[in-house]
C-alpha cells in the first residue's frame, strides 16, 4: 500500500509559532508601479508591508535579520515591468535604504539566474520571510523554490495579493479563490503562512 501523503501543518489548524531564532532575510518580492492593487484580490497588501518594512528596519540587525528586495525586470518587448516603462519601479516606499541589496529576476522564482541564493548562503540565512506581488506567481514560485533549497520559509499572506484569471476553459476565477488556493498550498507543503500582525508580534518578542 503506498504511503499517504500529509499536509505539513495539521488539520485542523492550531496556533502557528513564528521561531526568529535563526538568521532569517526579509524579502519583499515586485512591488511594482504596473500592478493595480485596488483591482487586486487583497488592496490591503501594501499598507501591509509598509509596516513590515518599518518594522524589520527597527528590529533590525544586519547579520541577523538581512532585508533583500527583489523587483522583476522584464526581458520582454511591451512589457510594464521592463526597465525604462512607468510600471517598472518600485512603489513608493518599497525602495531600497542605505546598503539594503537589490536582486533584479527577469523569471518568476527570486533565486532564478539572480544571485539570491548566494547573498544569503554568505549571510547565513536560515530562514526567509516572503510578501509581495503576486501570490500566485512570483511570490509561491519564489517560496517554493526557497523550501526546496532547504530554507526554512515564512510567507505572509495578508502582504501578499493576486489578480483574476481565466482558466482553460475560458471561465473567469476570482483573485480571491486564486489567493486563498496559493496560500493554502504554500502552508500545506513548503513552509508556514501568516499574517502581517502575527509577524510584528514576533519582532516584538525578539526586541
Amino acid at each position: 500500500m503506498a504511503a499517504s501523503w500529509r499536509p505539513r501543518h495539521p488539520f485542523p489548524p492550531t496556533a502557528m509559532t513564528i521561531a526568529l531564532d535563526v538568521p532569517t532575510a526579509l524579502i519583499p518580492i515586485d512591488v511594482q508601479r504596473a500592478f493595480d492593487m485596488a483591482a487586486s484580490s487583497n488592496p490591503a497588501m501594501e499598507p501591509n508591508g509598509l509596516r513590515l518594512l518599518a518594522a524589520w528596519r527597527r528590529a533590525s540587525q544586519p547579520a541577523e535579520l538581512p532585508l533583500i528586495h527583489v523587483r522583476h525586470d522584464s526581458v520582454q518587448p511591451g512589457s510594464s515591468f521592463r526597465p525604462g516603462q512607468p510600471g517598472h519601479p518600485l512603489r513608493a516606499g518599497y525602495e531600497p535604504r542605505g546598503d539594503e541589496a537589490l536582486v533584479t529576476k527577469s523569471v518568476n522564482a527570486a533565486f532564478i539566474g539572480t544571485d539570491l541564493d548566494l547573498r544569503l548562503r554568505r549571510l547565513g540565512v536560515q530562514q526567509v520571510v516572503l510578501f509581495g506581488m503576486t501570490t500566485d506567481m512570483c511570490v509561491s514560485t519564489s517560496a517554493r523554490v526557497a523550501s526546496n533549497l532547504g530554507y526554512r520559509t515564512i510567507v505572509v499572506g495578508d502582504a501578499t495579493a493576486c489578480f483574476d484569471l481565466v482558466d482553460a476553459d475560458g471561465t473567469r476565477v476570482p483573485a480571491r479563490e486564486i489567493h486563498r488556493a496559493h496560500l493554502a498550498t504554500l502552508h500545506a507543503e513548503f513552509g508556514t503562512v501568516v499574517d502581517t500582525d502575527a509577524m510584528l508580534a514576533a519582532l516584538g518578542q525578539r526586541n
